[in-house]
Protein backbone atom coordinates (compact mmCIF):
# COMPACT_ATOMS: atom_id res chain seq x y z
CA UNK A 1 0.00 0.00 0.00
CA UNK A 2 1.53 3.08 -0.88
CA UNK A 3 2.04 6.24 1.64
CA UNK A 4 0.58 9.51 1.19
CA UNK A 5 3.01 12.29 1.17
CA UNK A 6 3.29 14.30 4.56
CA UNK A 7 0.97 17.04 5.11
CA UNK A 8 2.41 18.56 8.23
CA UNK A 9 5.03 21.70 8.10
CA UNK A 10 7.35 20.47 5.76
CA UNK A 11 8.55 17.52 3.79
CA UNK A 12 8.85 13.39 5.00
CA UNK A 13 12.22 12.40 4.48
CA UNK A 14 11.78 9.22 4.00
CA UNK A 15 9.60 9.44 1.66
CA UNK A 16 12.30 11.60 -0.41
CA UNK A 17 14.36 9.05 -0.12
CA UNK A 18 12.34 6.11 -1.69
CA UNK A 19 10.77 8.04 -4.48
CA UNK A 20 12.21 7.57 -7.72
CA UNK A 21 13.28 10.25 -9.56
CA UNK A 22 11.94 9.23 -13.14
CA UNK A 23 8.62 9.14 -10.99
CA UNK A 24 9.16 12.43 -9.61
CA UNK A 25 9.60 13.99 -13.10
CA UNK A 26 6.69 12.50 -14.73
CA UNK A 27 4.36 13.86 -11.67
CA UNK A 28 6.24 17.46 -11.10
CA UNK A 29 4.19 19.26 -13.22
CA UNK A 30 1.14 18.11 -10.85
CA UNK A 31 2.91 17.98 -7.72
CA UNK A 32 4.34 21.97 -7.62
CA UNK A 33 2.34 23.30 -5.98
CA UNK A 34 2.29 20.72 -2.72
CA UNK A 35 2.74 21.11 0.91
CA UNK A 36 6.21 21.51 0.71
CA UNK A 37 6.83 24.17 -2.13
CA UNK A 38 3.76 26.16 -0.34
CA UNK A 39 6.02 26.32 2.71
CA UNK A 40 8.40 27.12 0.36
CA UNK A 41 6.78 29.62 -1.00
CA UNK A 42 5.08 30.97 2.07
CA UNK A 43 8.65 31.77 3.58
CA UNK A 44 9.22 34.09 0.57
CA UNK A 45 6.66 35.85 1.07
CA UNK A 46 6.55 36.52 4.43
CA UNK A 47 10.08 37.60 3.91
CA UNK A 48 9.37 40.30 1.14
CA UNK A 49 6.25 40.80 3.78
CA UNK A 50 8.44 41.77 6.15
CA UNK A 51 11.11 43.68 3.39
CA UNK A 52 7.88 45.78 1.99
CA UNK A 53 6.80 46.79 5.69
CA UNK A 54 10.36 47.88 6.49
CA UNK A 55 10.47 49.69 3.67
CA UNK A 56 6.97 51.50 4.67
CA UNK A 57 8.44 52.36 8.09
CA UNK A 58 11.50 53.89 6.27
CA UNK A 59 9.20 56.28 4.00
CA UNK A 60 7.73 57.07 7.06
CA UNK A 61 10.85 57.91 8.79
CA UNK A 62 11.60 59.83 6.06
CA UNK A 63 8.84 61.87 5.04
CA UNK A 64 5.24 62.30 7.40
CA UNK A 65 2.31 60.97 5.49
CA UNK A 66 -0.64 63.16 4.25
CA UNK A 67 -2.73 64.38 7.36
CA UNK A 68 -0.17 63.59 9.76
CA UNK A 69 0.65 66.29 12.39
CA UNK A 70 3.98 66.50 13.97
CA UNK A 71 4.19 66.79 17.84
CA UNK A 72 5.34 70.36 18.40
CA UNK A 73 4.91 69.91 23.02
CA UNK A 74 8.57 69.41 22.76
CA UNK A 75 10.06 72.10 20.38
CA UNK A 76 10.95 75.78 21.26
CA UNK A 77 8.71 78.69 21.57
CA UNK A 78 7.18 79.75 18.56
CA UNK A 79 9.57 82.70 18.59
CA UNK A 80 12.34 80.54 18.50
CA UNK A 81 14.05 80.20 14.97
CA UNK A 82 14.65 76.44 15.82
CA UNK A 83 11.08 75.86 15.48
CA UNK A 84 10.38 78.42 12.77
CA UNK A 85 13.08 76.52 10.85
CA UNK A 86 11.34 73.17 11.78
CA UNK A 87 8.00 74.56 10.11
CA UNK A 88 9.49 75.85 6.95
CA UNK A 89 10.72 72.20 6.89
CA UNK A 90 8.09 70.53 7.56
CA UNK A 91 6.17 72.64 4.80
CA UNK A 92 8.75 72.08 2.42
CA UNK A 93 8.92 68.42 2.98
CA UNK A 94 4.85 68.26 2.55
CA UNK A 95 5.24 70.10 -0.80
CA UNK A 96 8.00 68.03 -2.09
CA UNK A 97 6.35 64.85 -1.43
CA UNK A 98 3.04 66.20 -3.26
CA UNK A 99 5.61 66.82 -6.29
CA UNK A 100 7.86 63.87 -5.73
CA UNK A 101 6.89 60.08 -7.44
CA UNK A 102 8.88 58.21 -5.00
CA UNK A 103 7.89 59.79 -1.73
CA UNK A 104 11.23 61.64 -1.32
CA UNK A 105 12.10 65.02 -2.44
CA UNK A 106 12.60 65.37 -6.02
CA UNK A 107 16.18 66.58 -5.35
CA UNK A 108 16.02 63.30 -3.77
CA UNK A 109 14.55 61.05 -5.98
CA UNK A 110 17.87 62.56 -8.90
CA UNK A 111 20.73 62.19 -6.65
CA UNK A 112 19.49 58.33 -5.88
CA UNK A 113 19.27 57.62 -9.70
CA UNK A 114 22.31 59.71 -10.71
CA UNK A 115 24.31 57.56 -8.01
CA UNK A 116 22.47 54.48 -9.62
CA UNK A 117 24.13 55.73 -12.97
CA UNK A 118 27.59 55.87 -11.48
CA UNK A 119 27.15 52.73 -9.60
CA UNK A 120 26.49 50.89 -13.00
CA UNK A 121 28.80 52.98 -14.72
CA UNK A 122 32.36 52.40 -12.53
CA UNK A 123 30.91 48.72 -12.53
CA UNK A 124 30.91 48.30 -16.11
CA UNK A 125 33.99 45.94 -16.45
CA UNK A 126 33.36 44.23 -13.67
CA UNK A 127 30.18 42.50 -15.28
CA UNK A 128 31.75 41.89 -18.50
CA UNK A 129 34.27 40.09 -16.39
CA UNK A 130 31.27 38.27 -15.09
CA UNK A 131 29.27 37.40 -17.72
CA UNK A 132 31.66 36.23 -19.70
CA UNK A 133 33.22 33.93 -17.33
CA UNK A 134 29.93 32.62 -16.68
CA UNK A 135 29.34 32.13 -20.48
CA UNK A 136 32.73 30.21 -20.92
CA UNK A 137 31.65 27.76 -18.24
CA UNK A 138 28.09 27.17 -18.86
CA UNK A 139 29.40 26.19 -22.15
CA UNK A 140 30.00 23.05 -20.56
CA UNK A 141 26.52 21.65 -20.08
CA UNK A 142 24.71 23.99 -22.53
CA UNK A 143 26.42 24.21 -25.92
CA UNK A 144 28.55 26.69 -27.01
CA UNK A 145 26.34 27.53 -29.10
CA UNK A 146 23.51 28.17 -26.25
CA UNK A 147 25.96 29.85 -24.16
CA UNK A 148 27.01 32.45 -26.91
CA UNK A 149 24.06 32.79 -27.51
CA UNK A 150 23.49 34.02 -23.83
CA UNK A 151 26.33 36.17 -23.22
CA UNK A 152 25.96 38.18 -26.57
CA UNK A 153 22.49 39.04 -25.37
CA UNK A 154 23.17 40.11 -21.71
CA UNK A 155 26.12 41.93 -23.22
CA UNK A 156 24.19 43.95 -25.81
CA UNK A 157 21.44 44.33 -22.36
CA UNK A 158 24.30 45.78 -20.80
CA UNK A 159 25.19 47.97 -23.16
CA UNK A 160 21.65 49.98 -23.48
CA UNK A 161 22.17 50.10 -19.55
CA UNK A 162 25.39 51.35 -20.17
CA UNK A 163 24.26 54.22 -22.74
CA UNK A 164 20.95 54.91 -21.15
CA UNK A 165 23.14 56.01 -17.76
CA UNK A 166 25.48 57.87 -20.01
CA UNK A 167 22.24 59.69 -21.32
CA UNK A 168 20.71 60.16 -17.62
CA UNK A 169 24.21 61.86 -16.75
CA UNK A 170 24.58 63.97 -19.45
CA UNK A 171 21.27 65.68 -18.79
CA UNK A 172 20.72 68.37 -16.47
CA UNK A 173 18.08 68.19 -13.71
CA UNK A 174 15.40 70.44 -15.03
CA UNK A 175 14.92 68.70 -18.15
CA UNK A 176 14.92 65.19 -16.27
CA UNK A 177 11.45 63.01 -16.08
CA UNK A 178 12.23 61.10 -13.41
CA UNK A 179 9.21 58.55 -13.45
CA UNK A 180 10.58 57.91 -17.14
CA UNK A 181 14.40 57.34 -16.34
CA UNK A 182 13.35 55.27 -13.17
CA UNK A 183 10.85 53.16 -15.56
CA UNK A 184 13.68 52.78 -17.69
CA UNK A 185 15.99 51.43 -15.31
CA UNK A 186 13.79 48.88 -13.90
CA UNK A 187 13.10 47.86 -16.81
CA UNK A 188 16.37 46.85 -18.24
CA UNK A 189 17.24 45.89 -14.63
CA UNK A 190 14.44 42.95 -15.06
CA UNK A 191 15.77 42.21 -18.75
CA UNK A 192 19.24 41.54 -17.12
CA UNK A 193 17.55 39.39 -13.99
CA UNK A 194 15.47 37.27 -16.86
CA UNK A 195 18.94 36.99 -18.88
CA UNK A 196 20.79 35.35 -15.74
CA UNK A 197 17.66 32.96 -15.14
CA UNK A 198 17.94 31.63 -18.71
CA UNK A 199 21.06 30.65 -18.19
CA UNK A 200 20.89 29.42 -14.92
CA UNK A 201 17.54 27.33 -15.70
CA UNK A 202 19.36 24.02 -16.63
CA UNK A 203 17.64 20.91 -17.48
CA UNK A 204 17.39 18.50 -14.92
CA UNK A 205 19.62 15.56 -14.79
CA UNK A 206 22.99 17.22 -15.20
CA UNK A 207 25.23 15.58 -12.38
CA UNK A 208 25.00 17.47 -8.97
CA UNK A 209 27.98 19.07 -8.92
CA UNK A 210 26.46 22.05 -11.25
CA UNK A 211 24.06 22.94 -8.34
CA UNK A 212 26.81 24.20 -6.41
CA UNK A 213 28.00 26.13 -9.42
CA UNK A 214 24.51 27.81 -9.81
CA UNK A 215 23.83 28.51 -6.33
CA UNK A 216 27.21 30.47 -6.34
CA UNK A 217 26.60 32.06 -9.57
CA UNK A 218 23.04 32.88 -7.85
CA UNK A 219 24.93 34.39 -4.46
CA UNK A 220 27.29 36.67 -7.20
CA UNK A 221 24.75 37.94 -9.48
CA UNK A 222 22.36 38.61 -6.51
CA UNK A 223 25.35 40.23 -4.38
CA UNK A 224 26.75 42.69 -7.60
CA UNK A 225 23.04 43.31 -8.62
CA UNK A 226 22.05 44.54 -4.72
CA UNK A 227 25.31 46.57 -4.34
CA UNK A 228 24.62 48.42 -7.66
CA UNK A 229 20.70 49.11 -7.75
CA UNK A 230 20.57 49.79 -4.26
CA UNK A 231 19.94 53.25 -5.07
CA UNK A 232 16.78 51.83 -6.72
CA UNK A 233 14.94 49.56 -4.51
CA UNK A 234 12.59 48.34 -7.51
CA UNK A 235 15.75 47.50 -9.51
CA UNK A 236 16.97 45.61 -7.03
CA UNK A 237 13.78 43.21 -7.08
CA UNK A 238 13.33 42.74 -10.68
CA UNK A 239 17.21 42.35 -11.36
CA UNK A 240 17.35 39.67 -8.47
CA UNK A 241 13.63 38.04 -7.75
CA UNK A 242 13.73 36.10 -11.54
CA UNK A 243 17.27 34.83 -10.75
CA UNK A 244 16.65 33.19 -7.28
CA UNK A 245 13.01 32.21 -7.95
CA UNK A 246 14.61 29.75 -11.10
CA UNK A 247 17.19 28.61 -9.32
CA UNK A 248 14.56 27.80 -6.08
CA UNK A 249 12.04 26.13 -8.56
CA UNK A 250 15.05 24.10 -10.44
CA UNK A 251 16.49 22.80 -6.86
CA UNK A 252 13.00 21.86 -6.11
CA UNK A 253 11.99 19.71 -9.10
CA UNK A 254 15.18 17.84 -8.60
CA UNK A 255 13.57 16.28 -5.77
CA UNK A 256 15.95 15.46 -3.08
CA UNK A 257 16.82 16.67 0.37
CA UNK A 258 20.16 18.11 -0.76
CA UNK A 259 18.15 20.67 -3.62
CA UNK A 260 15.75 22.02 -0.66
CA UNK A 261 18.80 22.99 1.54
CA UNK A 262 19.81 24.82 -1.89
CA UNK A 263 16.69 26.02 -2.33
CA UNK A 264 15.88 27.13 1.36
CA UNK A 265 19.28 28.78 1.17
CA UNK A 266 19.17 30.22 -2.09
CA UNK A 267 15.38 32.07 -1.09
CA UNK A 268 17.21 32.85 2.55
CA UNK A 269 20.11 34.51 0.50
CA UNK A 270 17.37 36.57 -1.26
CA UNK A 271 15.99 37.31 1.41
CA UNK A 272 19.30 38.41 3.58
CA UNK A 273 20.16 40.63 -0.27
CA UNK A 274 17.26 42.63 -0.08
CA UNK A 275 17.12 43.61 3.45
CA UNK A 276 21.12 44.62 2.75
CA UNK A 277 20.03 46.27 -0.09
CA UNK A 278 16.94 47.99 1.56
CA UNK A 279 19.79 49.25 4.48
CA UNK A 280 21.85 50.59 1.80
CA UNK A 281 19.20 52.83 0.36
CA UNK A 282 18.34 53.94 3.75
CA UNK A 283 22.04 54.97 4.85
CA UNK A 284 21.89 56.67 1.27
CA UNK A 285 18.66 58.31 1.48
CA UNK A 286 20.03 59.83 5.34
CA UNK A 287 22.97 60.94 3.95
CA UNK A 288 21.41 62.41 1.10
CA UNK A 289 19.39 63.98 4.29
CA UNK A 290 21.70 65.16 6.25
CA UNK A 291 23.67 66.59 3.10
CA UNK A 292 20.13 68.39 2.03
CA UNK A 293 20.18 70.20 5.58
CA UNK A 294 23.88 70.76 5.81
CA UNK A 295 23.44 73.10 2.56
CA UNK A 296 20.39 74.82 3.93
CA UNK A 297 22.16 75.61 7.12
CA UNK A 298 24.79 76.76 5.47
CA UNK A 299 22.75 79.25 3.07
CA UNK A 300 20.96 80.18 5.79
CA UNK A 301 24.64 81.26 7.52
CA UNK A 302 25.45 82.86 4.24
CA UNK A 303 22.34 84.86 4.48
CA UNK A 304 22.63 85.57 7.67
CA UNK A 305 26.09 86.78 7.23
CA UNK A 306 25.35 89.25 4.22
CA UNK A 307 22.51 90.71 6.12
CA UNK A 308 24.65 91.24 9.08
CA UNK A 309 27.45 92.59 6.77
CA UNK A 310 25.05 95.11 5.12
CA UNK A 311 23.59 96.22 8.79
CA UNK A 312 27.45 96.57 9.59
CA UNK A 313 28.03 98.64 7.07
CA UNK A 314 24.82 100.84 7.23
CA UNK A 315 25.88 101.06 11.13
CA UNK A 316 29.39 102.15 10.18
CA UNK A 317 28.34 104.54 7.82
CA UNK A 318 25.50 106.04 10.07
CA UNK A 319 28.31 106.05 12.76
CA UNK A 320 30.46 107.91 10.45
CA UNK A 321 27.65 110.52 9.86
CA UNK A 322 27.19 110.94 13.33
CA UNK A 323 30.99 111.62 14.24
CA UNK A 324 31.25 114.13 11.05
CA UNK A 325 27.80 116.02 12.19
CA UNK A 326 29.21 116.37 15.87
CA UNK A 327 32.42 117.80 14.65
CA UNK A 328 31.17 119.97 12.41
CA UNK A 329 28.42 121.08 15.38
CA UNK A 330 30.95 121.41 17.53
CA UNK A 331 33.12 123.72 15.48
CA UNK A 332 29.96 125.97 14.72
CA UNK A 333 29.26 126.25 17.83
CA UNK A 334 32.48 127.18 19.25
CA UNK A 335 32.49 130.46 16.68
CA UNK A 336 29.58 132.09 18.55
CA UNK A 337 30.45 130.89 22.21
CA UNK A 338 33.48 132.61 22.00
CA UNK A 339 31.96 135.88 21.89
CA UNK A 340 29.25 134.50 24.40
CA UNK A 341 32.16 134.06 26.66
CA UNK A 342 34.29 137.57 25.95
CA UNK A 343 31.53 140.06 26.47
CA UNK A 344 30.13 138.07 29.54
CA UNK A 345 33.83 138.09 30.98
CA UNK A 346 34.05 141.62 31.00
CA UNK A 347 30.48 142.31 31.86
CA UNK A 348 31.24 140.25 34.60
CA UNK A 349 34.96 142.04 35.56
CA UNK A 350 32.64 145.73 35.00
CA UNK A 351 35.45 146.84 32.97
CA UNK A 352 34.11 149.87 31.35
CA UNK A 353 32.36 150.39 34.78
CA UNK A 354 30.14 149.12 37.23
CA UNK A 355 26.56 148.12 36.42
CA UNK A 356 23.58 150.14 37.45
CA UNK A 357 21.49 147.43 38.73
CA UNK A 358 24.35 144.78 40.41
CA UNK A 359 22.25 142.04 40.22
CA UNK A 360 23.42 142.45 36.27
CA UNK A 361 26.98 141.38 37.54
CA UNK A 362 25.32 138.28 39.01
CA UNK A 363 23.68 137.41 35.65
CA UNK A 364 26.81 137.82 33.42
CA UNK A 365 29.00 135.36 35.87
CA UNK A 366 26.28 132.95 35.41
CA UNK A 367 26.04 133.25 31.52
CA UNK A 368 29.71 132.85 31.67
CA UNK A 369 29.83 129.48 33.95
CA UNK A 370 27.38 128.18 31.28
CA UNK A 371 29.49 129.17 28.55
CA UNK A 372 32.45 127.61 30.11
CA UNK A 373 30.32 124.19 30.91
CA UNK A 374 29.03 124.21 27.48
CA UNK A 375 32.44 124.92 25.81
CA UNK A 376 33.84 121.74 28.00
CA UNK A 377 30.81 119.82 26.82
CA UNK A 378 31.31 120.86 23.31
CA UNK A 379 35.39 119.82 23.77
CA UNK A 380 34.20 116.43 25.18
CA UNK A 381 32.41 115.50 22.21
CA UNK A 382 34.72 116.58 19.77
CA UNK A 383 37.31 114.73 21.19
CA UNK A 384 35.04 111.33 20.81
CA UNK A 385 33.84 112.21 17.94
CA UNK A 386 37.32 112.07 16.61
CA UNK A 387 38.51 109.10 18.57
CA UNK A 388 35.67 106.92 17.12
CA UNK A 389 36.56 108.69 13.21
CA UNK A 390 40.02 107.26 14.05
CA UNK A 391 41.15 110.93 13.47
CA UNK A 392 42.43 111.30 17.22
CA UNK A 393 46.22 111.28 16.67
CA UNK A 394 48.54 110.84 19.80
CA UNK A 395 51.46 113.76 20.09
CA UNK A 396 53.72 111.40 22.32
CA UNK A 397 56.48 112.71 24.42
CA UNK A 398 58.35 111.70 27.29
CA UNK A 399 56.57 112.41 30.38
CA UNK A 400 55.94 111.61 34.11
CA UNK A 401 52.73 109.89 35.28
CA UNK A 402 53.29 110.96 38.94
CA UNK A 403 53.97 114.26 37.80
CA UNK A 404 50.20 114.70 35.92
CA UNK A 405 48.54 112.79 38.60
CA UNK A 406 49.84 115.16 41.46
CA UNK A 407 49.02 118.37 38.90
CA UNK A 408 45.64 117.04 38.75
CA UNK A 409 44.96 117.16 42.20
CA UNK A 410 46.00 120.69 42.75
CA UNK A 411 43.80 121.53 39.58
CA UNK A 412 40.60 120.00 41.50
CA UNK A 413 42.04 119.94 45.19
CA UNK A 414 39.45 123.51 45.74
CA UNK A 415 36.55 121.78 44.17
CA UNK A 416 37.36 118.87 46.79
CA UNK A 417 37.85 120.99 49.95
CA UNK A 418 34.42 122.95 49.12
CA UNK A 419 32.71 119.39 49.46
CA UNK A 420 34.38 118.30 52.70
CA UNK A 421 36.40 115.86 50.52
CA UNK A 422 39.98 114.00 51.65
CA UNK A 423 42.27 113.32 48.69
CA UNK A 424 45.32 111.19 49.68
CA UNK A 425 48.18 110.40 47.64
CA UNK A 426 50.07 107.08 47.27
CA UNK A 427 52.83 107.69 44.54
CA UNK A 428 55.88 104.82 44.45
CA UNK A 429 59.33 106.23 44.03
CA UNK A 430 61.56 106.43 41.42
CA UNK A 431 58.85 105.87 38.62
CA UNK A 432 60.46 105.96 35.02
CA UNK A 433 58.69 108.31 32.26
CA UNK A 434 56.45 107.50 29.60
CA UNK A 435 55.86 107.54 26.39
CA UNK A 436 52.57 108.99 26.05
CA UNK A 437 50.11 112.17 25.02
CA UNK A 438 50.25 114.67 28.02
CA UNK A 439 47.32 115.75 26.78
CA UNK A 440 45.49 112.55 26.90
CA UNK A 441 46.87 111.18 30.25
CA UNK A 442 46.08 114.64 32.04
CA UNK A 443 42.08 114.66 30.04
CA UNK A 444 42.53 110.62 31.76
CA UNK A 445 43.12 111.48 35.06
CA UNK A 446 41.27 115.13 35.32
CA UNK A 447 38.04 112.90 34.12
CA UNK A 448 38.73 109.94 36.66
CA UNK A 449 39.11 112.64 39.73
CA UNK A 450 36.54 115.00 38.56
CA UNK A 451 33.62 111.92 38.74
CA UNK A 452 34.96 110.87 42.05
CA UNK A 453 34.08 114.41 43.39
CA UNK A 454 31.42 114.81 42.49
CA UNK A 455 29.95 111.21 43.18
CA UNK A 456 31.52 111.13 46.82
CA UNK A 457 29.58 112.49 49.64
CA UNK A 458 30.52 115.18 51.55
CA UNK A 459 33.10 113.35 54.53
CA UNK A 460 34.35 111.60 52.04
CA UNK A 461 37.81 110.21 50.80
CA UNK A 462 39.80 109.77 47.08
CA UNK A 463 42.86 108.00 47.09
CA UNK A 464 44.94 108.76 44.08
CA UNK A 465 47.73 105.44 43.41
CA UNK A 466 50.89 105.58 40.81
CA UNK A 467 52.88 102.66 40.66
CA UNK A 468 54.37 99.62 38.82
CA UNK A 469 52.36 96.82 37.33
CA UNK A 470 53.32 93.17 37.59
CA UNK A 471 54.40 93.19 34.56
CA UNK A 472 56.53 95.81 34.65
CA UNK A 473 54.64 98.63 33.57
CA UNK A 474 53.11 101.57 34.91
CA UNK A 475 49.23 102.10 36.88
CA UNK A 476 47.36 104.95 37.64
CA UNK A 477 44.01 104.45 40.25
CA UNK A 478 41.43 106.32 41.53
CA UNK A 479 39.05 105.13 44.49
CA UNK A 480 36.18 106.97 46.20
CA UNK A 481 33.77 106.34 48.81
CA UNK A 482 30.91 107.14 47.16
CA UNK A 483 27.68 105.34 47.03
CA UNK A 484 29.16 102.61 43.79
CA UNK A 485 27.53 101.43 40.81
CA UNK A 486 25.27 98.30 40.24
CA UNK A 487 27.37 95.68 38.56
CA UNK A 488 24.62 95.67 35.68
CA UNK A 489 24.79 99.50 35.18
CA UNK A 490 28.88 99.50 34.22
CA UNK A 491 28.31 98.82 30.46
CA UNK A 492 26.05 101.62 30.49
CA UNK A 493 28.42 104.56 32.52
CA UNK A 494 31.11 103.05 29.85
CA UNK A 495 29.04 103.49 26.64
CA UNK A 496 28.86 106.98 25.39
CA UNK A 497 26.18 109.32 26.63
CA UNK A 498 25.63 106.24 29.23
CA UNK A 499 24.58 107.30 33.01
CA UNK A 500 23.88 105.27 35.63
CA UNK A 501 20.54 105.61 38.41
CA UNK A 502 22.95 107.51 41.10
CA UNK A 503 24.04 109.86 38.22
CA UNK A 504 20.61 110.51 37.19
CA UNK A 505 20.26 111.17 40.76
CA UNK A 506 23.00 113.44 41.20
CA UNK A 507 22.15 117.09 41.24
CA UNK A 508 25.76 117.50 39.00
CA UNK A 509 24.24 115.53 36.29
CA UNK A 510 26.85 115.63 33.51
CA UNK A 511 26.66 114.31 29.45
CA UNK A 512 27.90 110.96 30.41
CA UNK A 513 31.11 111.20 28.32
CA UNK A 514 33.68 111.26 30.71
CA UNK A 515 34.44 107.42 31.17
CA UNK A 516 33.96 106.48 27.76
CA UNK A 517 36.49 109.11 25.95
CA UNK A 518 38.80 108.10 28.81
CA UNK A 519 38.88 104.85 27.63
CA UNK A 520 39.29 105.46 24.84
CA UNK A 521 42.32 107.47 25.23
CA UNK A 522 43.43 104.26 27.39
CA UNK A 523 42.71 102.06 24.43
CA UNK A 524 45.16 104.62 22.17
CA UNK A 525 47.91 103.95 24.38
CA UNK A 526 47.32 100.29 24.21
CA UNK A 527 46.63 99.88 27.93
CA UNK A 528 43.97 98.79 29.92
CA UNK A 529 40.61 100.30 31.61
CA UNK A 530 38.58 97.96 34.35
CA UNK A 531 36.23 100.08 36.79
CA UNK A 532 35.48 97.90 39.89
CA UNK A 533 32.83 98.87 42.36
CA UNK A 534 30.46 97.83 45.07
CA UNK A 535 27.08 99.77 46.38
CA UNK A 536 27.26 101.36 49.44
CA UNK A 537 31.31 100.92 49.77
CA UNK A 538 32.79 102.49 46.58
CA UNK A 539 34.20 102.50 43.01
CA UNK A 540 37.37 101.99 42.04
CA UNK A 541 38.98 102.63 38.41
CA UNK A 542 42.63 101.10 37.36
CA UNK A 543 44.37 102.72 34.03
CA UNK A 544 47.11 100.24 33.33
CA UNK A 545 50.01 101.07 30.73
CA UNK A 546 51.78 98.45 29.20
CA UNK A 547 55.52 98.08 29.95
CA UNK A 548 56.57 99.29 26.12
CA UNK A 549 55.48 102.87 27.16
CA UNK A 550 57.98 102.77 29.68
CA UNK A 551 61.30 104.96 28.46
CA UNK A 552 63.56 102.96 30.47
CA UNK A 553 62.26 99.34 28.59
CA UNK A 554 62.30 100.92 25.49
CA UNK A 555 64.88 100.28 22.78
CA UNK A 556 67.52 102.12 21.28
CA UNK A 557 66.54 104.43 18.21
CA UNK A 558 67.57 103.18 15.19
CA UNK A 559 69.44 105.35 12.42
CA UNK A 560 66.53 105.09 9.90
CA UNK A 561 64.37 105.77 12.98
CA UNK A 562 66.66 109.00 14.41
CA UNK A 563 65.79 112.60 13.13
CA UNK A 564 68.19 113.89 10.87
CA UNK A 565 69.91 117.04 12.16
CA UNK A 566 70.83 119.73 9.58
CA UNK A 567 71.83 123.51 10.08
CA UNK A 568 68.51 125.47 9.10
CA UNK A 569 69.04 128.10 6.07
CA UNK A 570 70.31 131.71 6.67
CA UNK A 571 67.18 133.57 7.83
CA UNK A 572 64.73 130.97 8.06
CA UNK A 573 63.78 130.62 11.83
CA UNK A 574 64.24 127.50 14.26
CA UNK A 575 60.84 125.85 15.04
CA UNK A 576 59.84 123.70 17.43
CA UNK A 577 58.61 120.38 16.29
CA UNK A 578 55.19 120.96 17.60
CA UNK A 579 55.47 124.40 15.67
CA UNK A 580 56.33 122.51 12.33
CA UNK A 581 53.50 120.29 13.13
CA UNK A 582 50.68 122.92 13.49
CA UNK A 583 52.04 124.63 10.19
CA UNK A 584 51.55 121.65 8.45
CA UNK A 585 48.14 121.66 9.63
CA UNK A 586 47.01 124.96 9.26
CA UNK A 587 44.38 125.08 6.04
CA UNK A 588 44.81 127.55 3.81
CA UNK A 589 41.53 129.97 4.28
CA UNK A 590 40.12 129.95 7.49
CA UNK A 591 36.61 131.12 7.32
CA UNK A 592 34.26 131.43 10.76
CA UNK A 593 36.80 131.62 13.08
Amino acid sequence: MRKKPCQIGFFAPHDLFRKPLATFRDHAGKQILTSDFRTLLSLALRILGEFDAALVRSKRQFMPVPGEKIDLSALPPETSPVKRRMAAQYVRDARDRLTSSSGTRPAFDYELLRQYAQNRLSASLVILLLVATVGFLSSLWTGAVAAGAWTASVLVIHAVMITKCRQFLELPMDETKMRAWRLRFITLDLFYGLAWMFILSHPIGVDESSGTFMLFVMLLVVAVSSMLASSLPMAVFAATFPVTVAIALDFVLEGTLRSYILAIMAVTAQGYFAVLAYRLYSTTLATLQARAEKDALIGELEQAKSVSDEARGRAEAANISKSRFLAQMSHELRTPLNAILGFSEVMKSEVFGEHAVPAYKEYSGDIHNSGVHLLGLINEILDLSRIEAGRYELNEESISLSGIVEDCHHLLKIRAANRGITIHEVFEADLPRLWADERAVRQICLNLLSNAIKFTPQGGEIWLKVGWTASGGQYMSVKDTGPGIPEEEIPIVLASFGQGSNSIKSAEQGAGLGLPIAKSLVDLHGGSFALKSKLRIGTEVVVTFPPERVVAAMAPMTAEQAPTITPPAPGEPILTPEEKRRLSRRPLFRAGT
